[in-house]
């Protein structure tokens, strides 16, 4: 019995979800259009403005993937009205970032800077030169872009220099102690 999986999605106003076979459903927003094909054990339904995700047997896969479907399909609906973002914090002397174009430029201590192109969906913002934002419509792809630029710098525990999520918080470490 998966709780997240009984739960239905409200379809908000100007989202179409079309669902063809072999369970493959688009949904279309006003940011853009998401497409992802499901298992075939997940039946998906849509009535009216609420869509519900039943399985048709319960074995243990498909408990498994009852929820996830759910969850998959709301992070849809979602990133085509709303989007997501995650924002990064570069600390340290000299660490920065800027951007020109579509680039991403990184001086994070190497002997070169680091250029990250924007792709698909993904857009960065750069409000100062401490801050990243990445943001676009599907989840998976944003979290992903932010971990790749994070771990061009991680944040280190003795002086807490790198690139972090703002929300992270970096566990301290005492250096050595002189005699």
């Amino acid at each position: 019995m998966s709780r997240i999986g009984n739960k239905h999605i409200d379809i908000p106003a100007g989202v179409t979800i079309q669902i063809d076979e072999g369970n493959t459903v688009t949904v279309k927003g006003k940011l853009g259009t998401l497409t992802q094909t499901f298992k075939p054990q997940m039946k998906i339904n849509v009535e009216g403005n609420v869509m519900t995700v039943e399985r048709t047997d319960d074995t243990v896969e498909s408990n498994a993937l009852h929820g996830l479907t759910r969850t998959l399909l709301n992070n849809m609906v979602v990133g085509v009205t709303d989007g997501f973002k995650k924002e990064l914090e570069i600390v340290g002397v000299g660490y920065r970032a800027s951007k020109a174009g579509k680039t991403l430029t990184l001086n994070l201590g190497h002997s070169h800077p680091i250029l990250i192109e924007e792709k698909d969906d993904i857009t960065f913002e750069v409000p100062n030169a401490n801050s990243i934002i990445v943001k676009g419509i599907d989840k998976q792809n944003v979290g992903q872009v932010a971990a790749q630029i994070r771990s061009k710098r991680p944040p280190e525990p003795y002086h807490g220099k790198g690139v972090k999520y703002i929300d992270e918080k970096i566990r301290r470490k005492a250096g050595k102690t002189g005699k």
